[in-house]
């Protein structure tokens, strides 16, 4: 299962919904599951000198960019 490891987010059931089922009230459209766009990044932390590898979602990159990595892990619980 794929976690971002600073938003905390996983995927979500989505379900399609179809121009019939509008007419009708017959939905042969189902559920889909749809993921999170995670990637494997090395963040590094220049306060502590180290190296973190990640999983983590494109939101979660986006996050680090605005408030800084160390200020961000700290939140998250990745770094005591």
């Amino acid at each position: 299962m794929q976690i971002c490891a600073i938003t905390k987010r996983s995927s979500i059931v989505g379900g399609g919904y179809s121009n019939r089922t509008r007419a009708t009230q017959f939905n042969p459209t189902g559920k889909v599951r749809k993921y999170l766009n995670v990637q494997k990044k090395r963040i590094y932390v220049p306060e502590l000198k180290k190296t973190f590898v990640l999983k983590i979602s494109t939101r979660g990159l986006k996050t680090i960019q605005k408030n800084g990595a160390y200020a961000t892990l700290k939140k998250a619980g990745i770094i005591k």
